[in-house]
């Protein structure tokens, strides 16, 4: 498995390219959220390895109108991640605004909205296809962090992949989310497999690095290396204390 970083939730005092580098120097592929709000000559120019950025800047999957937002604004998020040489391109549900909050929220997803959602799905796919590139469709949490947001469970994002079935397309398996928002980690690394296009981490309660709270990452990284799984387990999270221990900290639980 391959270890990444959100340079979004760590080295906070430090400048955000610096941080770049920093995560970069201690080893680990970088991730980013907005890229909209970046340098990107400059994170280039870090000479950073980006694992994944957010493959969106508004829209949303699963009506008309904002769907045709979200596969407009991808293209542009596509332009970025070749010059980033990005390989995976996130997205969600709905847009999330600053707070991270839909910017139309759903209780309840309709038969026509998932229809609509896979259908903007295959079209990204599509996209990524031409592009050389990956979109993965992110599980949130609707109890703490993400509440109104529709396809926020791991078993709707999984149910999305499948049915739109393209390699283009995978799942983003946030851990933390799941967590919070159904449980059962080790069974559902197992049942989702092949969809997942990246697993991100960080520790229930408090979105902290592994080993600050509940789950037992060291058994989730033994069920990810019996389903065979090579790809990037991302930290998601914030440091609880100092920086450079929380990446340690990280390190350690997916090091055999």
């Amino acid at each position: 498995m391959q270890l990444a970083v959100c340079a979004e939730m760590v080295y906070l005092d430090l400048p955000f390219a610096q941080r770049v580098r920093r995560i970069a120097e201690r080893g680990f592929l970088v991730e980013i959220w907005d890229w909209t709000s970046k340098d990107v000559e400059e994170l280039v120019a870090t000479g950073a390895r980006f694992s994944s950025m957010t493959g969106y800047v508004t829209g949303t999957l699963a009506d008309e109108d904002g769907a045709a937002e979200l596969l407009r604004t991808a293209e542009h998020a596509l332009e970025v991640a070749e010059r980033l040489d990005c390989p995976r391109l996130n997205v969600h549900g709905t847009g999330l605004d600053a707070r991270g909050l839909p910017v139309r929220p759903s209780e309840v997803a309709t038969p026509a909205m998932w229809l609509t959602a896979a259908r903007t799905l295959g079209r990204l796919a599509e996209l990524g296809e031409r592009a050389g590139r990956v979109f993965t469709l992110e599980n949130l949490n609707t109890a703490l962090d993400h509440p109104g947001t529709p396809f926020a469970r791991a078993a709707d994002t999984l149910a999305l992949v499948e049915a739109v079935d393209h390699p283009n397309l995978r799942m983003n398996l946030d851990l933390y989310h799941a967590q919070i928002g159904e449980g059962n980690l080790v069974a559902l690394v197992e049942r989702a497999g092949p969809a997942i296009g990246e697993i991100q981490v960080a520790d229930v309660p408090g979105r902290c690095e592994p080993g600050t709270g509940e789950i037992h990452y060291p058994a989730v990284a033994r069920a990810l290396r019996r389903a065979g799984y090579t790809g990037v387990v991302g930290l998601e999270g914030w440091a609880s204390g100092d920086p450079d221990t929380a990446l340690d900290r990280f390190r350690e639980a997916f090091t055999p």
